[in-house]
C-alpha cells in the first residue's frame, strides 16, 4: 500500500531541506527570512514537499516563509529526540551519565510538545509529523527506546490531525520496530546503497530491495521513502572515494525519481543543500556533500540542466 493512494496525497516531487549555509548550524547562527526565501524560491517549481528535522528557529521560519510569501509546498515537520538511553556501540559517542539521560527526557517532550503546536498552527501546510529520526537504529548516538517512541507517537496523534509517523533505516522496521508499526499511520524508511557498500550499478536494485523487504512486510501499512540520496566527495571513512562523484549522484538520482514517481511511492531526495557543518572538520567528509546543490547554492551535475550555473 502506498502512501499518496491511501492517504489521498497527491503524487509529487519530495526533497529534504536545511537551510544552513557557511558558518550557521543547529543551535547556534540559523538562516534569515530572505536566505530561507531564496532557497525555496529556488526548489517551488521542482518539488512539492519538503521534509524539515525539527522545531527549532530555523523550522519555524521556513514555515513563516512558506505562509507570508504563499509558496506551494508541503511539509512534513519532524521533532528531533535525543539520547534516553546509552548506546555503548557508537563508534562516534552514544554514552551519557544519568543526568544528561534524564534531562534529555524534558528536552525530548518539549520538542514533542513544540511539534504539536506548529502543526496546530501551520495546518494547511504541515500534512504529516515524524516523532523523531534515526533514534532507534544500532549505530544512533541518539538512541531513545522503541517504547519511547511509541509514546511520543500517541501524545502527537492525541492533538494533532495530520498523520504521524517516525523516520528510520529501513532495516529496524523489520523486526525491532513491529510494536511502532501499530500506532503510526505510516513507515518511513530511509535506505542508502553507497553507504552499504553498493555500486552506482547495484544502487536502484538495492534501494527497490530495501522499500520491498518493509512494505511487503506490512501490506496494510502505506510506506514512505524519507531519505535516499547519493553523496559527491567522500574521506575514505565508510564510504569508498571511487564510489562516489557528481555522475553517480545524477544517475542514481534519476533512476530513484523514475522508479518512485512510476510507483507513486512518496520518495524524499536527501538532500537539497550540502551542509558544510555536519560530521567531521575534515573537507571530504561525506556527510557535507549529499546535497543536490552546493552550500553556495550552484547547482551540482545532476541539477545542471534545471539551474543555469
Amino acid at each position: 500500500m502506498n502512501y499518496t493512494t491511501a492517504l489521498n496525497m497527491a503524487s509529487g516531487k519530495a526533497i529534504c531541506y536545511s537551510g544552513f549555509r557557511e558558518g550557521q548550524k543547529p543551535g547556534g547562527v540559523v538562516p534569515s527570512y530572505e536566505e530561507i526565501k531564496e532557497d525555496l524560491q529556488m526548489l517551488q517549481h521542482h518539488w512539492q514537499y519538503l521534509r524539515l528535522y525539527d522545531c527549532d528557529p530555523h523550522a519555524e521560519i521556513v514555515l513563516e516563509v512558506i505562509q507570508n510569501e504563499n509558496l506551494d509546498f508541503k511539509v512534513m515537520l519532524g521533532a528531533y529526540i535525543v539520547a534516553e538511553a546509552n548506546n555503548y556501540g557508537c563508534p562516534w559517542g552514544g554514552s551519557y551519565s544519568e543526568d544528561q539521560l534524564h534531562n534529555n527526557k524534558s528536552i525530548n517532550e518539549k520538542q514533542i510538545r513544540k511539534l504539536i503546536h506548529l502543526a496546530n498552527k501551520f495546518p494547511d501546510i504541515i500534512f504529516s509529523l515524524s516523532a523523531g529520526n534515526e533514534a532507534c537504529v544500532d549505530w544512533t548516538d541518539h538512541y531513545v527506546p522503541v517504547d519511547s517512541v511509541i509514546e511520543y507517537v500517541k501524545m502527537i496523534k492525541k492533538e494533532t490531525k495530520q498523520p504521524v509517523t517516525f523516520c528510520e533505516n529501513y532495516l529496524p522496521w523489520l523486526d525491532k520496530l513491529k510494536g511502532l508499526v501499530e500506532v503510526v499511520d505510516f513507515i518511513s524508511i530511509h535506505t542508502y546503497p553507497v553507504w552499504e557498500y553498493k555500486n552506482i550499478h547495484e544502487a536502484m536494485e538495492y534501494t527497490k530491495s530495501n522499500y520491498f523487504a518493509v512494505a511487503d512486510t506490512y501490506p496494510d501499512k502505506p510506506v514512505v521513502i524519507t531519505e535516499a540520496g547519493w553523496t559527491t566527495y567522500s574521506n575514505g571513512k565508510g564510504i569508498c572515494p571511487s564510489n562516489v562523484s557528481e555522475e553517480f549522484q545524477s544517475i542514481y538520482y534519476n533512476d530513484l525519481m523514475d522508479w518512485s514517481m512510476d510507483a507513486n511511492i512518496l520518495t524524499f531526495v536527501f538532500e537539497a543543500f550540502d551542509e558544510s557543518w555536519k560530521g567531521s572538520s575534515e573537507a571530504l567528509e561525506p556527510e557535507k556533500h549529499w546535497g543536490l546543490f552546493t552550500v553556495n547554492r550552484k547547482p551540482k551535475k545532476v541539477m545542471q540542466n534545471l539551474f543555469s550555473i
